[in-house]
């Protein structure tokens, strides 16, 4: 049989025995006719006598061609389930994908707000009304502390401790932990507990945080809630609370912050999660050096 009938049979069996849809299938096909044209270029090479060294040159073949890691994964995940199918159906005796490992993934970098996006995104906000009040008291809490959502959210008002300048939060886990948080939205959070909560209450409860109809904000809410503001604001970049977190380390990183007070702060249970954030410093330091030093240019 020629390659194409192995590869068309594999397709089929996609589609029939797998039911995938035709969209994926398509996917399969691309990168299968990348890989027979890298065949025949290689003197007409089967592929029934691929061996592993020729994928392991197919991939040197695809990074050569300046594909990133991602792409060259799925080339790879697509002819290793090529080679399963034939070895299932007996085509082949050995798989010669068996020994060939997947190429590791980078952790995609979170993206951030800078400082300015920050202090302009919090100064968007007027106060006139106790939802105005309430929105940035849980925006500036949120930047100040690097809360989860959810955590922001399942606050009650026994977990303040604002003479102190602590807030106690539960984790992952259930695992509590105490959280310093700065003046200005220990402030934010005393106006609105003061000014805000006492009108948008309509029945007794602990939540700190309330809608309009006095139930507990929801994260759909909140969500909305961001958005709209940073339209107020003339911020252009896709916000979400978590994006705030990730904003709150990154600044704490850059301004020197030891990492394992950040991580404690985070609620990481792994240090190797919070090291994410050295690599956006270094990322954001790069980039100024690119764009400020005169001779940056020269070196990059």
């Amino acid at each position: 049989m020629k390659n194409e009938d192995y590869t068309q049979d594999f397709l089929n069996y996609l589609i029939i025995d797998r039911g995938l849809s035709v969209n994926t299938k398509e996917n399969y096909a691309h990168d299968l006719n990348s890989f027979l044209q890298y065949l025949e270029r290689m003197n007409h090479l089967k592929l029934t006598d691929v061996v592993r060294e020729d994928l392991q040159t197919y991939l040197v073949y695809l990074y050569e061609r300046n594909l990133n890691t991602k792409t060259v994964a799925r080339h790879l995940s697509t002819i290793r389930a090529l080679y399963d199918y034939l070895f299932i159906e007996q085509v082949l005796a050995e798989n010669p994908c068996q020994l060939i490992e997947n190429p590791k993934l980078g952790r995609k970098l979170p993206e951030v707000l800078s400082v300015n996006e920050v202090s302009q995104l919090l100064a968007s906000f007027n106060n006139e009304t106790p939802h105005e009040v309430r929105n940035k008291a849980m925006v500036e809490l949120l930047y100040a502390s690097g809360l989860r959502v959810s955590e922001l959210l399942n606050l009650n008002l026994e977990d303040l401790y604002l003479e102190m300048s602590f807030i106690k939060c539960q984790g992952k886990g259930d695992k509590e932990r105490l959280v310093p948080v700065g003046e200005v939205a220990t402030q934010e959070l005393q106006l609105y507990l003061e000014v805000a909560r006492p009108r948008l209450l309509k029945k007794a409860t602990k939540v700190l945080f309330l809608n309009r109809f006095g139930n507990p904000m929801t994260r759909q809410g909140f969500w909305k809630i961001l958005k709209q503001q940073a339209q107020i604001a003339g911020i252009h970049k896709p916000l979400s609370p978590h994006k705030l977190r990730h904003s709150f380390a990154t600044h704490l990183v850059e301004n020197g912050a030891d990492l394992r007070l950040v991580q404690e702060m985070l609620g990481h249970s792994d240090i190797s999660t919070t090291q994410i954030y050295t690599h956006i410093s270094k990322q954001h330091l790069r980039n100024v050096i690119e764009k400020n030093h005169p001779r940056a240019l020269d070196r990059v």
